[in-house]
Parts: C-alpha cells; sequence; structure tokens
C-alpha cells in the first residue's frame, strides 16, 4: 500500500489552502527575502514534508501582530511544503472553536501546570526533523520592534542539536493587531515584507542541558547572551524589511515604531504598558521559558 497522510495532515493542508485562498481574494502580496537561508526542501510523503532526524529546526517568527504565524507558515509551506508545529497553551487549546483545530492539525500543548510535557514533546520533535514554531517575545510588541526574547527557543534547538531560523515579518501587522481589528479595506492589495535571518546554531551543551550544569550562572549567561542575540537578528530582519516596504507611511502613522516618526509607543513607553499590564500568562511563559 502507498503512504497515507495521518488526518491532521489533510487538516493542516486544508487550513493551509484557506489561507492561500485568502491571500488570492484580497490580493496580498508577499514580498521575501534571505530565503536562500532556509533549509533545503528535502524529500516528501504525499504532499508534505517528510521528517528526517537531523533535518528539524527552531523556527523564531517576530510577533507584531496576530497573522504574523499565519505568513510564516505560508513561507515555509511554499518553500518545501512543511507543516510546522507551533507552541499553544492550555488556554488556547481548551477553547470550544479553536480546540479541535489546534488539535487535529497536531500542535504542541503546554499544560497549565507545568510546560515540561511540552518542552520535551517539543524536543522529540525537533530530534525527529519537524519544524517547531515559536514566537520568542512571548506576546504582540506593541512598540513595533522586537521585544525581550524568551530562552525557550535556545534551549529547544540546543538541546535537540538544531539551529534558530529568525523570520522577522512586517506588514502583516496592518492587517491585524492590537486594537486594529482586521479591516478588508487595508488587507486589499497589502504588501507584507518577510525577511528570513542567517540561522543560529547554539551549542548543544551547555545551553541546552537539563540537568545541574543548566544552572551553572556561566550555562545562564550563555543561554541569556544567545536570547539577546536572536533578538538582534530578528530586529536587523525588520529593519531590512522596512527600508524596502512599498508603502511610505504618513508622519505619525499609527503602524510605524516611533524611532522612525510613526505612532506607536516607545519601547520605554512599551516597557511601562507591558508591566501594567501585570505577568504574562502562565501558559505563554513557561512555554517560551522552556
Amino acid at each position: 500500500m502507498g503512504w497515507r497522510p495521518r488526518p491532521n495532515d489533510r487538516f493542516y493542508r486544508f487550513i493551509v489552502r484557506t489561507g492561500l485562498a485568502l491571500r488570492w481574494l484580497f490580493r496580498i502580496r508577499v514580498l521575501i527575502t534571505g530565503s536562500e537561508h532556509l533549509p533545503p526542501p528535502g524529500p516528501l510523503n504525499g504532499p508534505s514534508r517528510r521528517a528526517v532526524p537531523g533535518a528539524g529546526a527552531v523556527v523564531a517568527i517576530t510577533h507584531f501582530g496576530y497573522l504574523d504565524f499565519a505568513f510564516a507558515e505560508l513561507l515555509l509551506w511554499r518553500h518545501s511544503r512543511a507543516q510546522m508545529r507551533y507552541l499553544i497553551t492550555q488556554g488556547a487549546a481548551d477553547h470550544w472553536f479553536a480546540g479541535p483545530a489546534i488539535s487535529a492539525a497536531g500542535q504542541v500543548v503546554v499544560g497549565y501546570e507545568s510546560g515540561s510535557g511540552a518542552y520535551d514533546a517539543a524536543v522529540a520533535k525537533l530530534r525527529e526533523g519537524e519544524y517547531i514554531a515559536i514566537l520568542p517575545e512571548a506576546g504582540v510588541s506593541r512598540s513595533f520592534t522586537v521585544r525581550e526574547c524568551k530562552t525557550g527557543a535556545v534551549r529547544m534547538a540546543a538541546e535537540a542539536g538544531v539551529p534558530i531560523i529568525p523570520v522577522s515579518v512586517w506588514g502583516s501587522h496592518r492587517l491585524m493587531t492590537r486594537r486594529h481589528a482586521f479591516s478588508p479595506r487595508r488587507a486589499w492589495r497589502a504588501p507584507v515584507r518577510i525577511h528570513v535571518g542567517e540561522p543560529l546554531r547554539p551549542d548543544s551543551g551547555p545551553i541546552g542541558a537539563r540537568g545541574p550544569v543548566a544552572r551553572r550562572p556561566s550555562a545562564d549567561a550563555d543561554v541569556l547572551a544567545a536570547a539577546a542575540q536572536l533578538r538582534t537578528v530578528l530586529q536587523d530582519g525588520i529593519d531590512t524589511a522596512i527600508a524596502d516596504f512599498p508603502i511610505t507611511p504618513r508622519p505619525g502613522a499609527w503602524w510605524m515604531p516611533a524611532h522612525l516618526g510613526g505612532g506607536a509607543p516607545t519601547e520605554l513607553e512599551r516597557q511601562r504598558l507591558d508591566e501594567a499590564e501585570g505577568p504574562r500568562r502562565a501558559g505563554g511563559r513557561r512555554a517560551q521559558a522552556g
């Protein structure tokens, strides 16, 4: 008998086809640079990428809007027919509408009490050759500059011995983000810029260890330094995308960062607003901190 896709493969492809149809409907232009930094496509199992041990990767995506993940997924699907697995909080998985879709698509769910099971599951999938997608900022950046990155992406990549692929998405926040609902008018022929940075390769020793060595100060310093490097690379990708974005913003445009004359909060204002909002949801913190 030939290879048969699992039910979640079929459902995943249905989601992707829906996204492609919506992109076509609104004539959204996706402009990509840095695609040479993506892993080789590799073999297929039917219509989808086959997970090959040793060929996994952590895909770290910027988070300025609610559709960034979707454009990153379309990028990987177009490149290699890859089905990325996202870390999803238990709260989202319990949602009456989203929950069945999350389960059917084979995402990794982070429980309420502990994220260790999800962390281990994600590392196992990486070792099997899957792509695990993470939004390392663990929340939407209202300043439209990259926030501090949590260390989960670094720890997972190091422990599994796989690279981190930085994917910077600019422009999708104009379609839908905090305080700005989806607007068909803004979406019509809207450009979305994606820049893929050069892969980062954390050492697979102390950074990824789960035992006593991971608690050494030097190891913790390595983790924080690698997370800071990831933030820098993601911001460099955003700067690259802004530089040739095909829309000239008006002065004070809400979707532009303050340091470029936009109306978004400054970094200091963003930090103050984040602190006033309180700690991030426990599931989200655990998912990113590993």
